[in-house]
Parts: structure tokens; C-alpha cells; sequence
């Protein structure tokens, strides 16, 4: 069920989000570099590639946060490159024609197992791309990564895996995948994901675990 995505982050129900925060504080590490810039940064690519109607090119702004020229020229060196990249790739072609982008979903009452013990939270996610006539969709992500390695091993470090299998069971989608646009050479990656395969069973797994620790924070 979709909902206002102006009101997304106003929500109560779990996202992928809570788990990731809920892990930091439960299974703290060491910092892998700025967090807080890589994600300011991500938030403007996805705005120049998925709703551009949030940037102002004038005065080099996403809604009310102000980035720099130089921020804003190398999104859009990304986003030219994944454009580029269409044209060598007929299935991201596609999705930028036509999915639907910041797509909002909300399941109420999702069911969890975690071991033999059965419970139930509400949880959403919105969605970079999600195709609507086929049922799945897929995540765009910005990357140190210069090769297809390193973006692969990303994707666990990351827990991109863990966020890629919490969106295909709110959607109940056997397919997924992940475009990733290096911040270094330009380079675009990309992994698909099937259900039940490793990526897809690594990330049930972790946000299974992290799920049943937020369910149970919650019942103190």
C-alpha cells in the first residue's frame, strides 16, 4: 500500500533504517570513513536521479539543504554516467524509463519468525526504482568501489544485503537488484538477486535477527 512519501520518515513502522540504527548502537565499530557526508551525498545523487523535481541547479539546494558546485558537478557526472550506461544496458534502460521512483510501501502486521518464535511487526521502505507491472524493484546506491569486487563486497560490509531482502519481503517480490555508481571512477555496478539465493538468505538472516531484537526492545 503506498502512502504520501513527503510523510515517510514521520512514520512509525520499522523500516530498514531502525535495523541499521538499532545495530550501531547494539554492535558498535569502527567508523569506515565520513557516514554522515557519504550519506548527505547519496541523498543528492538520489535526488538528481530519482526526483528531480526536489533540486534547485540554481541554488544548489535538495529541499532546504545546501550542497556546494563541486558536489553538485560530480552528481551530475554520475548521473551522466549511468546514462551512459543505458545505452550498453537494455534492463537500466528500462527501469529509468519506466519505474516509479521513491515508491512508498507499508505492510501492517508483517510476519517474522525468528528461530521456532513467530511474531509480527509494521513495517515500510520506499523504493529508488520499483516496476510496478512486474512486482519487484531495486536500489541505487554511490560507491567508493572501482571494481565489481570491491562494489560486491560492499554489499555485505554495507548490509545492502540485509536492506535489499527486508524490501523484497514487504513487497513479496522474488526479485531484486542493486546499481552502484562509483564516487571514484564512475564506474556502474550492478548485482541482481533472486529469492533463496545466498545475497537474499544472508540478508533474511541479518534482519531477522536485528527484527526480533527491535520487536523486543519494544515490549520493555
Amino acid at each position: 500500500m503506498n502512502y504520501n512519501p513527503d510523510t515517510y520518515f514521520e512514520r512509525s513502522e520499522v523500516s530498514n533504517s531502525d535495523l541499521t540504527e538499532l545495530k550501531s548502537l547494539l554492535h558498535p565499530r569502527l567508523a569506515f570513513g565520513d557516514r554522515e557526508a557519504a550519506f548527505r551525498f547519496g541523498n543528492l545523487v538520489d535526488a538528481v536521479i530519482t526526483e528531480p523535481l526536489r533540486v534547485n541547479y540554481y541554488r544548489y539546494t535538495v529541499d532546504d539543504v545546501q550542497y556546494t558546485e563541486d558536489e553538485f558537478r560530480h552528481a551530475q557526472e554520475m548521473y551522466y554516467a549511468l546514462r551512459m550506461e543505458a545505452k550498453r544496458d537494455q534492463f537500466l534502460a528500462r527501469v529509468l524509463e519506466e519505474a516509479d521512483t521513491q515508491a512508498v510501501m507499508v505492510n501492517q502486521s508483517q510476519q517474522f519468525m525468528y528461530g521456532d518464535f513467530p511474531f509480527t511487526l509494521d513495517t515500510r521502505c520506499k523504493w529508488d526504482w520499483f516496476l510496478r507491472a512486474f512486482g519487484f524493484g531495486g536500489d541505487l546506491k554511490t560507491t567508493f568501489a572501482t571494481s565489481q569486487k570491491e562494489f560486491d563486497e560492499a554489499v555485505d560490509f554495507f548490509d545492502w544485503d540485509r536492506s535489499r531482502a527486508w524490501y523484497m519481503d514487504i513487497a513479496h517480490s522474488d526479485r531484486d537488484f542493486i546499481y552502484g555508481i562509483s564516487k571514484r571512477n564512475g564506474c556502474v555496478f550492478k548485482k541482481f538477486i533472486r529469492r533463496d539465493d545466498a545475497t537474499y538468505k544472508c540478508g533474511r538472516e541479518k534482519y531477522e535477527e536485528l527484527a526480533f531484537q527491535y520487536w523486543c526492545l519494544n515490549l520493555m
